[in-house]
């Protein structure tokens, strides 16, 4: 990437990288290629169970060959590792490509639904899906990638052995098994809210880029986004309504040059080439396979009309979550596209395939300014 890109973001991107360099060497825990002699000694033990859960754990020291290379050159990198789940016997796994998805606790339907679909094609893609098992935004990202059967690292602000938040023991425990729980605290460790400031640096690092999906100013995604610039990952973030709370966050993030996101292509398209697989292969058809009978409703009543969400609640009698999240999903393949007052049409090229299903072609509405 060519630091003379104009945007005040692309230029602390590349000047943090630069200031990097220069401050890793220096904060290293190490000289001459050895590690210190607290990591030498967490090395020599790494392997470590829990006979209370009987989840498999292991501890990486700063040094150790397995510790992930991502963390090992940014700034302040954690002195160890513990990790847990089904990725603790497969330490190398954490070396593989990643992009984090982060966001508001107090997420909304459309914010839970972006990031589901997100998790899920990254998944497909064949990338680790990275965030921090928090409500909200974070739940959702593990989610989408669990549902496309591919791994995801929940970075803690606790030991890996403290079921942290409460309501996602269930998630936490289906990460674990497909998965990993990552911290730089020991077992047993409470989640202090001085904890998960520093825990978002590792979120950044284990990443190539970061996904901010609803966040307001003051949220610690912002802080996340800021280490993985510092670190020269990508910073992306998906728009929102305008002057809603959770939308000042992303949409201060774009004003300073970071990536938009309206679907996982957009991400992907950021990646160097070979890193990630297309969900779906280019030329492919967009309509037809994968479409169940809702969607099929969908297409069709937006092919009459371009209704907004709430009408489409009205007319098919499906709930409110439920449509947001197809039509996310819809608008993720290509099939739909959102216009001007929150209105969705399907999209040219799809009202006018055979096998869409929709009686009435209706051209799809272009949104530069869409709230998606």
């Amino acid at each position: 990437m060519a630091c003379q890109q104009p945007g005040t973001l692309v230029r602390a991107r590349c000047e943090g990288a630069r200031r990097i360099l220069t401050r890793t060497t220096l904060a290293l825990p190490h000289r001459a290629g050895r590690a210190p002699a607290r990591a030498r000694g967490l090395r020599a033990q790494r392997r470590v169970s829990d006979p209370r859960q009987g989840d498999p754990e292991e501890v990486v020291a700063f040094g150790d060959r397995l510790y992930p290379p991502a963390l090992r050159y940014v700034y302040d990198p954690p002195r160890q590792l513990w990790v847990r789940g089904a990725l603790a016997g497969q330490l190398d796994a954490l070396a593989a490509p990643a992009i984090a998805v982060v966001g508001s606790r107090d997420a909304t339907a459309y914010g839970l639904a972006m990031a589901r679909e997100l998790g899920r094609g990254l998944a497909e893609a064949g990338l680790t899906v990275v965030s921090g098992l928090a409500l909200g935004i974070d739940g959702a990202a593990h989610r989408g990638a669990l549902e496309a059967g591919g791994p995801t690292v929940a970075v803690t602000g606790a030991g890996t052995d403290v079921v942290y938040p409460r309501q996602h023991g269930a998630l936490r425990g289906e990460i674990l098994r497909r998965g990993a729980l990552v911290s730089e605290l020991p077992p047993g460790t409470p989640p202090l809210r001085s904890h998960f400031p520093r825990r978002n640096r590792i979120i950044s690092g284990l990443s190539l880029g970061v996904v901010v999906v609803e966040a307001t100013l003051k949220s610690g995604s912002l802080v996340t986004a800021r280490h993985a610039l510092e670190q020269g990952r990508e910073v992306f973030a998906v728009p929102g309504p305008a002057r809603a709370p959770r939308s000042q966050g992303p949409h201060e993030l774009l004003r300073r040059g970071a990536r938009l996101v309206e679907s996982v292509d957009d991400v992907l398209a950021e990646l160097p080439p070979g890193i990630a697989r297309r969900p779906q292969p280019a030329g492919a058809p967009a309509g037809g396979p994968g479409l169940d009978d809702e969607d099929a409703r969908i297409l069709e009543a937006l092919g009459a009309w371009a209704p907004t969400p709430d009408a489409l609640v009205a007319r098919l009698g499906i709930g409110v979550a439920e449509v947001l999240r197809r039509l996310v999903a819809l608008e993720l393949r290509g099939l739909v596209s959102r216009g001007p007052g929150g209105r969705y049409a399907v999209v040219a090229s799809v009202a006018s395939s055979p096998s869409s299903g929709t009686a009435h072609a209706r051209g799809g509405v272009d949104s530069p300014d869409g709230d998606r």
